[in-house]
């Protein structure tokens, strides 16, 4: 018998048991719901300011970094921000840990959504890590997809990659519609803990909501291809330019006002996520 077989599986075993703690502690399940605060703030900000625009009130379109910028120009705009940048670490880590761990509270994930919660977690960690730029004053994190898509364009096979890039924000885009018009977001939630007014406020601003981001995210995945197709990386756009995309069209201002205030919706259903959701 090897007696340092044993020693050996349980040294193996220890990240993941170390990782399965962190999850399950309180500050870890803190910081996750302090990140759908810092979430629906984003999204509240950039759906506040497009239907002000759209119903003529002096908004402006704005992405993710200008919901940013927008918090560090209020009263205590610094401090707000550092807290901002605590949620968005905090979501990040959530997402980046669920995708490792490969199990939520109560069930296993699937691969998709063990991708998806690794693609969740670099995205808000890269909101982080605007964030803590814009709070030490750097000019260097400008998010523009314009310039990052003329930058892939020139790599080789970069068309091929921006293509790619818009078919994978389709399919986003389909999934948000497909989690929005099935209410599958509840099964994330809570439940039991609602009343059943509450339950069917979560389930209208949650379908309002996803279907906006379907909206947003399907609009990015177009034009992505489009820029891949004729090779022009100006028609490349983020979340303000496929909210913009929604004013060339007839009764445009009306659309931009109805995905505005899904946005908002969706900032509302992060929220009580702060509260219902499984960690």
């Amino acid at each position: 018998m090897n007696m340092s077989t044993p020693a050996r599986t349980t040294l193996r075993q220890s990240p993941r048991h170390v990782g399965e703690a962190v999850a399950h502690s309180n500050a870890f399940e803190a910081l996750a719901r302090a990140g759908f605060v810092a979430r629906g703030l984003l999204y509240g900000i950039i759906g506040v300011l497009a239907i002000k625009l759209a119903l003529g009130a002096g908004g402006k379109l704005t992405n993710q970094q200008g919901a940013l910028r927008t918090v560090a120009h209020q009263p205590f705009g610094k401090a707000l921000l550092v807290l901002v940048a605590l949620g968005l670490g905090g979501y990040a880590l959530w997402r980046l840990t669920r995708a490792a761990l490969g199990h939520g509270p109560e069930a296993s994930d699937s691969g998709f959504d063990r991708v998806a919660a690794l693609g969740s977690g670099v995205v808000y960690a890269l909101f982080c890590v605007l964030a803590i730029e814009i709070l030490v004053g750097s000019t260097g994190g400008s998010s523009n997809p314009h310039k990052a898509t003329a930058g892939i364009l020139g790599w080789p096979a970069g068309p091929e990659l921006i293509g790619i890039a818009g078919a994978v924000m389709i399919g986003i885009a389909a999934y948000q519609g497909y989690r929005g018009v099935t209410h599958d977001f509840l099964k994330d939630s809570k439940t039991e803990k609602m009343s059943p007014a509450l339950r069917r406020w979560i389930t209208i601003i949650g379908t309002f909501g996803h279907l906006s981001r379907m909206a947003v995210f399907g609009l990015i995945g177009i034009f992505l291809i489009k820029a891949a197709a004729d090779y022009d990386p100006r028609k490349a756009v983020g979340i303000d330019g496929a909210l913009g995309k929604l004013t060339s069209t007839n009764n445009g201002h009306v659309l931009l006002a109805v995905v505005a205030a899904g946005l908002i919706a969706f900032a509302t259903y992060s929220w009580s996520d702060a509260l219902y959701r499984r960690i």
